[in-house]
């Protein structure tokens, strides 16, 4: 199988290995189907390759149907959390490769994969290592004897990764899923597959068993698509779009009832009330929409702020917007990387241009970003009608939408207003006030104080048409389990006479 060698941070050259990653062992994809990788630096293309189709999806079922009958059955819970530690140790010991791959073909800034995302990824990892041989069922009693629940593994599972944080996503679905006792094929984002390629080589250095893990990568339309329609897979999650949400629940209900968890899109709501300390509520909010080109399902693309600090606000969010350059993610002296592609950079400017066409007030940025790669600027409006396209639907680009609220019910009813419900902020120095606005708030997660913060052991997912079921903490273990009930009859048999 090839291996290909790319330049990473500070010129250290990094080789992968190009092909499937299939019972431990890299190979090509039938037919030796090919996938061009684009660096959205350049616009050029990075690298080549292999794309998984139909056959190759059943040959990594195949591997991992007899993995699960042979030697992953004889591997104990407590290994289990070892293997999963010494994956987190060799990630950390490679984070230089994992965070340049994903700043060249997914324009995550370096310093963000490797500081913010690698490290969540590891303590995800060990998180759930230490809940391995702590997965248990329970005693109970029954008349007629006694009865007990065991929380036994689904079996192979799949899961279909995005772009915008590939390496931390996977891990969200590969820790709780190897925890379980699952077996695991994971599809990696066409658009930005590098780091699969660097995690399967780890995968099989820190002791995973052939065909414990496959890692593939493909086209949705063919391999996100056979995986979902698959027999032999029990479960498929999901992190993306609606769209393709919809699209994998019709085909898990069409082929085998597989178990279902999405994690789709996102319109936060980030609402600052009149007590809050403008300065932090400034810095989150604009961290809420700006962090990865606001390519983040719970990006605060919406901000509500109270009439009384209304025109502050403005002038201090519009200033912090204006700081920052965009170049090279790899470097350090960037702070604004480009976004995922050209269709990418398309769909944001068409937002921006239509905002402008209609009227609505720009505060700030906006402006078109010339030159090569798939930059584009911070954008701000204010005084945004509640039925405004940039109020309404999901941009996935760096573009807030501002406007003044007055009494608490009125903007818990706007923010409430989406058909989503993934994460919100609310900023408040009053903690009555922020429990009453929590509870009211449609929305899987909510942050006071502060934006998007990441944990492993709180959960994370979405309500309404963000999805459902959890990543991280221990509610994510239950996608991952199915429960069994034994019951023993211990009356005499006179009893029953």
């Amino acid at each position: 199988m090839s291996k290909i060698e790319l330049i990473g941070f500070a010129g250290k050259p990094i080789g992968i290995n190009t092909g499937l990653f299939i019972n431990n062992e890299f190979q090509s994809a039938t037919g030796g189907s090919q996938l061009e990788v684009e660096n959205p630096t350049t616009g050029k293309q990075l690298a080549s390759v292999s794309a998984a189709l139909r056959e190759d999806v059943d040959a990594a079922v195949v591997a991992a149907q007899a993995a699960f009958r042979g030697p992953w059955r004889s591997v104990t819970p407590a290994q289990r959390g070892k293997l999963l530690n010494q994956l987190a140790d060799l990630i950390e010991r490679d984070a230089d490769d994992l965070a340049s791959l994903e700043a060249l073909d997914a324009g995550i800034l370096f310093g963000v994969s490797k500081t913010m995302h690698i490290p969540q990824a590891t303590a995800t990892l060990r998180y759930f290592a230490g809940w391995a041989d702590k997965i248990a069922g329970q005693l109970l009693s029954i008349p007629e004897g006694y009865a007990y629940t065991r929380r036994e593994p689904l079996g192979v599972c799949a899961a279909v990764v995005p772009w915008n944080a590939p390496l931390m996503i996977t891990i969200w679905k590969l820790a709780p899923a190897i925890a379980a006792g699952n077996l695991l094929i994971i599809k990696t984002p066409e658009l930005a597959p590098l780091y699969g390629q660097k995690l399967a080589s780890l995968v099989k250095e820190a002791g995973f068993p052939p065909g414990v893990v496959n890692i593939i990568c493909g086209h949705g339309s063919v391999a996100g698509q056979a995986l979902a329609e698959h027999g032999g897979i029990k479960k498929i999650a999901f992190t993306g779009s609606g769209p393709v949400g919809r699209e994998i629940l019709r085909a898990a209900a069409g082929s085998n009832l597989k178990k279902v968890t999405l994690e789709l899109g996102g319109k936060g709501p980030s609402i600052v009330f009149a007590d809050a300390d403008l300065d932090n509520a400034v810095f989150w909010t604009a961290a809420g929409i700006t962090t990865n080109n606001g390519q983040v399902c719970a990006a605060g693309s919406r901000i509500y702020v109270h009439t009384s600090i209304y025109d502050k606000f403005l002038l201090a969010f519009a200033e912090k917007l204006a700081h920052g350059s965009h170049g090279d993610p790899l470097s350090d002296e960037t702070d604004k990387g480009p976004v995922i592609s050209h269709k990418q950079k398309d769909r944001i400017t068409d937002y921006v241009r239509h905002a402008k066409e209609s009227g609505v007030r720009l505060l700030a940025g906006g402006e078109v970003i010339p030159g090569k790669g798939h930059f584009v600027a911070n954008a701000a409006f204010a005084d945004v009608p509640e039925d405004a396209r940039i109020m309404q639907e999901e941009i996935f680009g760096p573009v807030a939408s501002i406007a003044k609220f007055e009494t608490e019910t009125e903007v818990v009813d706007k923010a409430n207003a989406t058909e989503y419900g993934l994460s919100a902020a609310i900023f408040t120095n009053d903690v009555n006030r922020a429990q009453r606005v929590t509870e009211g708030l449609e929305s899987g997660q909510v942050t006071v104080n502060c934006w998007g913060l990441l944990h492993a052991n709180t959960p994370f997912g979405g309500v309404k048409q963000s999805g459902f079921g959890r990543d991280m903490g221990e509610e994510a273990l239950d996608g991952w389990l199915t429960t069994k009930t034994v019951k023993y009859f211990t009356l005499p048999t006179t009893t029953l006479v």
